[in-house]
């Protein structure tokens, strides 16, 4: 077995520690069992080696293992890490696990069985969770990373690292936030750019490929990740990929579902049940009003893309309509630490307090007059003033 540190050093002595996605100082390495889960193609793997690389260089006190590997090369999980134990190892970073059939019951019998042996884990989106909570959930750490940030986005792109902010902040101090940035860089040039190709990382591996990339990575996810943790058919994922199609150049959707029901060919309930499943793979997101129900079966009040690039990776008009991207951004960036559900007026309501009317340059916040936290969120505008916001500026909230 000795090939697989050769493999893994291999791979971390290619990962550079220039840049760390947010998640990084999140995390508390120190515990026994860590699961990271997101989307794929969200950097993952290379948070792990990171942290192999930062802390244990090429010693095989560490080994990282794509568990697809083990399945091609036929070996155990559990034979594995016995063996690593006994060679001295210390941390095992497992990656991929829902390539490997029955991984959470194995992680958990590692777990148990060798008490000084610390297991870092990852795979695509909250999908894993589902299956392994009742047995994991009371004995790891589970962290999620999401899509880049617009702030990331920057450090990615200019090497300019800027501090993050709080919603409080951005709605209290938005003025003298926006200033401060704009000394330093014209943000709305970044912002477009991000829209439309920012939210993966692998965008700046190649430009000019990345949106083909992207629809690789849908059809992956919804051939390869939804087929291994569900029971649905071939025929039923080639199914799903024709609802998320049509979804694509629709959202922000008011999903008549009867309609998108007979549209697709598909049963009511498997349709829910796509969409549910749609959504806990960083597809779509879901915003529903605050006493609405979040079982599966409840129909959602709107429906959006995860993110502004799946809108113009997928859109078959060649570009996505303006105000669904601007809509889709601000729930996409707020999404990761806050509460949303659709208000009574306005767009969304945040942590059953801020309403938030998006648009234009020249929008008002005619549908949210009244609310006592209200805020106007304009694109298109370096700067505000009172309680209009920018729009680009809640790109740097994580």
């Amino acid at each position: 077995m000795n090939f697989y540190f050769e493999i893994s050093d291999r791979l971390i002595n290619d990962t550079s520690l220039k840049i760390k996605r947010y998640l990084y100082e999140e995390i508390d390495w120190n515990q026994r069992l860590i699961g990271i889960l997101g989307a794929r193609g969200t950097g993952k793997t290379t948070l792990m080696l990171q942290k192999m690389k930062s802390i244990h260089g090429g010693g095989r006190q560490a080994l990282y293992i794509s568990l697809d590997r083990l399945v091609l090369q036929n070996d155990s999980l559990t034979e594995l890490a016995d063996w690593f134990y006994k060679q001295g190892g210390q941390y095992i970073f497992f990656d991929e696990v829902h390539k490997y059939p029955g991984w959470e019951v194995e992680i958990k019998n590692v777990y148990d069985s060798y008490p000084s042996l610390k297991i870092v884990f990852s795979g695509s989106s909250a999908l894993l969770l589902h299956k392994a909570e009742a047995d994991l959930s009371r004995r790891a750490s589970i962290y999620r990373l999401h899509n880049l940030s617009l702030r990331e986005f920057i450090i990615f792109k200019d090497g300019i690292d800027f501090q993050t902010y709080s919603l409080e902040q951005i709605i209290n101090e938005h003025v003298d936030i926006s200033i401060s940035i704009n000394r330093q860089i014209r943000p709305l040039s970044f912002f477009a750019e991000y829209l439309k190709s920012g939210a993966y990382p692998y965008y700046f591996e190649n430009p000019v490929l990345f949106h083909d990339k992207v629809l690789t990575t849908v059809k992956t996810i919804m051939e390869s990740d939804l087929m291994a943790i569900s029971s649905f058919t071939y025929s039923s994922v080639i199914s799903m990929q024709r609802v998320l199609s049509m979804l694509a150049d629709s959202v922000p959707f008011k999903p008549n579902i009867s309609e998108l029901s007979r549209k697709s060919g598909v049963a009511r309930d498997i349709l829910l049940k796509m969409i549910n499943l749609l959504v806990r793979a960083d597809l779509l997101q879901v915003l529903r009003q605050e006493s609405v129900p979040t079982g599966y079966l409840t129909k959602p009040e709107k429906l959006f893309l995860q993110n502004s690039t799946l809108a113009w990776a997928l859109s078959k008009k060649g570009e996505p309509d303006t105000g669904a991207v601007r809509e889709t951004f601000f729930l996409n960036q707020l999404h990761y630490s806050y509460d949303i559900t659709l208000p009574k007026s306005g767009d969304f309501l945040v942590n059953k307090r801020y309403t938030f009317e998006i648009g234009g340059a020249g929008k008002t916040g005619k549908q949210n007059k009244g609310a006592e936290n209200g805020s106007v969120v304009q694109d298109n505008i370096e700067t505000g003033y009172g309680n209009i916001i920018p729009l680009w500026l809640f790109g740097f909230l994580y």
